[in-house]
């Protein structure tokens, strides 16, 4: 797994980050798309998630919630495409010090039966009082 985390000057109270996180796996992309692909499927993926409450709806909005209980996460789908196998969602409310959260997880086909995982995040980091920006979104990545 490699990661990319890209900082561009923002406002004196924000910084643009875009982070990207890919994995290549021995399996098609139907079969990990099966496992990943249901909006609450990311508590079975992301270790810090211990709960995960999808209400249903159409664009469907799911609550996060830590492993310990102290935080949590309201999380809307924007896009959804089966047929790419990706889905991209974006934060309502979230403890992070973050606005204009939107990721996209996407899984994508390659030869013989194996398969890219894909999550890229775009957001606006905050950085804390007496903190630099760069310094402040790279500490909570």
């Amino acid at each position: 797994m490699f990661g990319t985390v890209l900082l561009h000057s923002g406002t004196a109270s924000a910084a643009v980050a875009t982070i990207s996180r890919s994995v290549d796996v021995k399996a098609a992309a139907r079969d990990v798309w099966s496992l990943i692909g249901p909006f609450c499927a990311i508590k079975d993926w992301l270790p810090p998630v211990g709960q995960c409450i999808e209400d249903g709806k159409a664009p469907s909005t799911r609550i996060l919630v830590t492993k310990d209980g102290k935080a949590a996460f309201v999380e809307t789908q924007v896009a959804r495409n089966e047929a790419e196998y990706s889905y991209s969602y974006k934060f309502l409310t979230s403890p992070l010090p973050v606005s204009n959260y939107t990721a996209t997880i996407k899984v994508t086909a390659k030869a013989n039966g194996a398969s890219t995982i894909t999550w890229e995040r775009l957001l606006y980091a905050r950085a804390r009082a007496g903190e630099g920006r760069e310094r402040s979104v790279a500490r909570r990545l």
